[in-house]
């Protein structure tokens, strides 16, 4: 089926216009229309009718074809453009169409006319196609860009915090209660945590994340999650909520949803600062491939919506554009990080979903979410087993980390627990060690980044030689170096980075008190 044109005609004679309109309808074209014979009508009929196809006299009193056109291409430079005239001879009809015009017809041989304006039409479209094709490929290879620098920087960082908060905690532990000094350790840190939330949000926004995926529902999240996100919107907020009791379910990280759905609300009540309502939705859906081409994010098949709808005040397509970057924000300084929404992006990315906002400023935003459906029953996360004080060991471990000072800091948390350290700055180096040392190796701690060789190609070596050694891995970050690390996280023989010397503690036990 057609879509319903709007078509505009530039014509000063109504019966002309009239006789060109029962000619496009006689052969098939629906359309609505509008008469313009002035330029001041025509700029606004641009503006405000927006037309899908332009169709113009050459002669006008006060106007003539060619001023017609450049006004037109002024405004929109896509809009197909056929002049219909009985004056514009073959010489200039050559000129409009190298200054922009689409083609043109001869009114006493209008029988070309529909075939003229499909043909238009139709590349048009292609055209218009082609163009956000573009723009979204310019804007996926951005988002790219800075997804791998916001990776990096997290990366990086990471390493430092683990070292920042590392020692400050053992400094922590040797001051006493009421030494005047202590107040100032616990600043430091606070701080750290502070600083590792905000390169949590940049590794969700480059996709580079450690995640714990497991199979769950969105309408069980969304309830369960209902009490804290009415207090988080306030009392001038309505939430309502619309949830398909037969959704199916997805997998992802349940804390990262949880984040997702706290930033959309949170970000929907700063749309709203004069009050107004919330609407979260859920819902099966399947996108077809006509959705898919249309949206370079979106795969085709079976997936669950989560929408977020609000009343606020919307978006131009300029803040739009711009809607995902890290640090991007139309709040005042110091309201906020700029990272709530690009964080959305990268976790609704991570789990192989794609995001559609519709918005239009004055009129609210819809955010709509699409995670691929998944078979299976919905799975409980996993909790992890706290010891308030992990006992000493005597095991020999084998250190493999790339960091200088972080390399420093975890050799003295092992050692203070009584384990004999080996310690390597890479992969390669590793195996060496590995290779000169006589006795046994009861474990590996090692990063999974790292120059030469990796902590998983090291393992996948160094078992071979030594089946019965644990490995645990660690990261700031995933990329395609961790890939394979998912059984691994999985079932516990990860730790992320930033850790405390507890976390690393706790852990070292947990690996060395599992069979090998």
């Amino acid at each position: 089926m057609e879509k319903h044109l709007r078509i505009l005609f530039v014509e000063d004679s109504p019966e002309d216009a009239e006789i060109e309109e029962r000619d496009l309808r006689k052969g098939g074209l629906e359309f609505t229309s509008k008469r313009v014979q002035s330029r001041e009508a025509l700029q606004a009929a641009l503006r405000e009718f927006k037309p899908d196809l332009v169709i113009s006299d050459y002669s006008l009193p006060g106007l003539d074809g060619m001023g017609v056109l450049q006004i037109v291409r002024e405004i929109d430079t896509l809009v197909p453009f056929i002049f219909v005239s009985g004056t514009i001879g073959e010489e200039r009809a050559i000129d409009s169409l190298k200054s922009g015009a689409t083609d043109y017809v001869v009114k006493d041989r209008l029988a070309g006319l529909v075939s003229k304006v499909r043909r238009a039409l139709r590349e048009a479209d292609d055209r218009q196609r082609q163009k956000r094709l573009e723009q979204e490929l310019r804007q996926a290879q951005k988002m790219e860009a800075v997804g791998r620098l916001a990776g990096g920087v997290a990366h990086d960082f990471n390493n430092l915090l683990t070292v920042i908060s590392g020692y400050t905690e053992l400094a922590l532990a040797r001051t006493a209660a009421n030494d005047p000094g202590r107040s100032d350790l616990e600043q430091v840190l606070r701080a750290s945590e502070g600083a590792a939330a905000l390169t949590r949000q940049l590794l969700a926004f480059s996709r580079r994340q450690v995640m714990t995926p497991i199979i769950l529902n969105l309408n069980q999240r969304v309830n369960e999650m209902g009490k804290m996100l009415r207090r988080i919107i306030g009392e001038d907020v309505e939430l309502v909520t619309r949830l398909d009791p037969g959704l199916g379910n997805i997998k992802a990280d349940p804390s990262q949803i949880e984040q997702v759905i706290m930033n959309l609300a949170v970000n929907a009540r700063d749309a709203m600062p004069g009050g107004g309502k919330v609407t979260i939705e859920s819902a099966n859906v399947m996108l077809d491939e006509a959705y898919v081409e249309e949206h370079r994010d979106a795969a085709p098949g079976a997936h669950v919506a989560l929408t977020v709808t609000d009343t606020g005040q919307g978006m131009s397509a300029e803040t739009r554009s711009h809607l995902f970057e890290p640090f991007f924000t139309t709040k005042e300084q110091g309201k906020g990080t700029g990272l709530g929404l690009s964080t959305v992006y990268g976790i609704v990315r991570q789990c192989g979903g794609s995001i559609e906002v519709l918005s239009e400023a004055g009129q609210g935003a819809m955010f709509r979410i699409y995670f691929p459906r998944v078979e299976g029953r919905v799975e409980s996360p996993g909790g992890t087993k706290m010891m308030s004080a992990p006992p000493k060991g005597s095991e020999t471990i084998l250190l493999v980390e790339d960091s200088e000072a972080l390399r420093n800091l975890v050799y003295s948390l092992l050692k203070k627990h009584g384990y004999t350290v080996l310690i390597a700055r890479d992969g390669e180096e590793a195996l060496k060690v590995s290779e000169e040392h006589t006795g046994t190796i009861h474990l590996v701690v090692t990063d999974v980044v790292m120059p030469r060789m990796g902590g998983t190609e090291m393992a996948r070596q160094l078992l071979r030689s030594r089946p019965a050694t644990r490995v645990l891995y660690t990261s700031g970050y995933i990329d395609n170096a961790t890939l394979d690390l998912e059984a691994e996280i999985l079932k516990g023989a990860f730790l992320p980075k930033p850790f405390t010397p507890q976390d690393l503690a706790r852990k070292v036990r947990e690996i060395l008190g599992t069979p090998a």
